[in-house]
């Protein structure tokens, strides 16, 4: 927990988990996958599903208790040059309200089991303190799926963390990155991706979690190519459509560094800010070109968003370690000088309460 240094700050609970996951024989499944809501704000929630099959699909929404307030998105029909996925916004919603909703499927309203919500932010902001919420955050979920796995012991296992997850209850979920573990099969097609993203998105133990509550994403190499990859690699715009199509996220991408998956959203008195590790990361043993692991479009735009902000708390989501100082695996102190460069930046605008919340590495540290 973030405690509040003045009254004006909210209590943010931030409960973090490290994913291994696997699949198993299981009974029969829903049509769809999801429904999942992605960003909401005050005037407009986004909430994305998968249909199986080709599909119609719509989603109806109310007020909580109050089904006479029955509104509708716009019918879509599924592609399957989409993988059927879809992003349905809900455009005639106010703030602070929760919502009831259920998928409507080839015109026949659809029964998942579970009661379907989401609920808009508040307009706080010159009226109240900022509302406590509390946020999940995860990385590196492997679902293993045997015929494109390496030989031995499977790598994934303990899916049942994900209703773990959803028990707790959490506001949102902040995937850090290593969501899919593409394998050699994916990386080389479009039709690959879509695959993984599919396999990984269908696990009937991670449908609840989906549902429950807002869900954002970061990448790391493990969204984007083969192990370790950086901005060479040649399929890194297949990477970038099927984050965007199976992600929901406020935005993918800004001006200054538009070809990848870069982003920043606001829930109470936290802007998060969410950066791409990936696309324009140039290794430090390529001896001819200045290693970086940001590129300078992205680090310049980092600096004055989180100048810019006004949140009690700046969380920053990376793929990979930030703040430590061990010069191993794939750390951002093996990019000493930009690290360092950054640091002293932050330090020299006046920026305060930066947090940073990282994944890749199996395990959890905490560094000041």
């Amino acid at each position: 927990m973030i405690g509040r240094s003045t009254s004006h700050l909210c209590r943010m609970r931030i409960l973090t988990f490290l994913f291994t996951m696997s699949t198993s024989v299981l009974a029969a499944q829903a049509p769809i996958n999801g429904p999942m809501p992605g960003h909401c704000d005050m005037l407009e929630a986004t909430i994305w599903l998968q249909c199986k099959g080709p599909c119609t699909a719509l989603l109806e929404y109310w007020k909580e208790g109050r089904p006479d307030s029955l509104l509708r998105t716009t019918e879509q029909v599924s592609s399957q040059e989409r993988a059927h996925a879809m992003d349905f916004r809900m455009d005639q919603v106010v703030p602070a309200t929760t919502y009831e909703y259920r998928v409507v499927l080839d015109d026949k309203p659809l029964d998942l089991g579970e009661p379907l919500r989401f609920r808009t932010q508040p307009l706080w902001k010159f009226r109240n303190d900022p509302p406590d919420f509390t946020m999940a955050t995860g990385s590196c979920t492997y679902v293993n799926e045997p015929a494109y796995d390496r030989p031995g012991k499977p790598y994934g296992a303990g899916y049942g963390i994900f209703d773990a997850i959803a028990a707790k209850r959490p506001d949102l979920m902040l995937w850090l990155g290593d969501n899919i573990y593409l394998r050699e099969p994916d990386w080389g097609s479009r039709t690959g991706f879509l695959h993984r993203y599919t396999h990984t998105r269908s696990l009937p133990e991670m449908q609840h979690l989906l549902r429950s509550t807002a869900n954002y994403a970061i990448w790391d190499d493990h969204d984007f190519g083969p192990n370790d990859a950086d901005g060479s690699f040649v399929n890194a715009a297949f990477a970038k459509e099927t984050f965007d199509l199976f992600w929901p996220n406020p935005g993918c991408g800004i001006p200054e560094a538009p070809h990848g998956i870069t982003t920043a959203f606001s829930h109470a008195d936290v802007d998060f800010f969410l950066l791409d590790d990936r696309t324009y990361r140039i290794p430090p043993d390529v001896v001819s070109s200045t290693p970086t692991l940001l590129g300078g479009p992205q680090q310049d735009w980092f600096i004055r968003a989180l100048k810019y902000s006004d949140a009690s708390f700046k969380v920053v989501a990376l793929g990979g370690q930030f703040l430590s100082t061990a010069s191993v695996f794939e750390n951002y102190a093996t990019f000493p000088a930009e690290r360092q460069r950054l640091i002293d930046r932050i330090a020299q605008e006046g920026i305060t309460g930066v947090v940073f919340l990282t994944g890749d590495r199996h395990f959890t540290e905490l560094s000041h």
